[in-house]
């Protein structure tokens, strides 16, 4: 048999054509234990509340941190600040960041802003990964496993 990672994209539906969407995914108990390898949400557009990562402990996770629906290119900062958002509940070890979604439907000036903000968000999270989460005002718990707060997975 083929050998070889295996990874999946959850997705809520390209933004320009499902406006409505589900607050969160359902089945990610029986996600996490499942045989892939990689799980790739989408968390920017979404707002998805970080906290269900904490269900995929052993999983590498591929974080969508930019926002396809809106047009407009995200500040590194903000980025940053999706990114330690999800850090809360995903150790940094585990954790892929890259766009929500495909970027087929953006202007291409705009895609590529998006990617140059990406990149210069992680910069500044591997510059300081320990900084405050300012989407949720907590700081990030680097801790070992078995002292982790109650909102962490343990």
């Amino acid at each position: 048999g083929v050998k070889g990672t295996t990874a999946i994209h959850l997705c809520f539906g390209y933004a320009a054509i499902i406006h409505e969407r589900p607050s969160g995914y359902s089945f990610l108990p029986e996600l996490g234990q499942s045989t892939v390898n990689q799980i790739s949400m989408e968390t920017a557009q979404s707002s998805l509340d970080c906290s269900v990562l904490s269900k995929l402990s052993r999983k590498t996770i591929i974080v969508g941190v930019l926002d396809l629906s809106n047009p407009e290119v995200e500040t590194p900062e903000l980025v940053a600040a999706r990114i330690r958002r999800a850090l809360t509940y995903v150790d940094m070890e585990r954790m892929v960041v890259a766009p929500d979604c495909g970027l087929k439907y953006l202007q291409r000036d705009v895609a590529f802003g998006k990617m140059k903000a990406l990149v210069a968000g992680a910069r500044l999270v591997r510059e300081k990964p320990d900084s405050t989460n300012a989407l949720q005002g907590q700081p990030i718990d680097r801790r070992p496993r078995g002292s982790s707060r109650h909102h962490r997975r343990s």
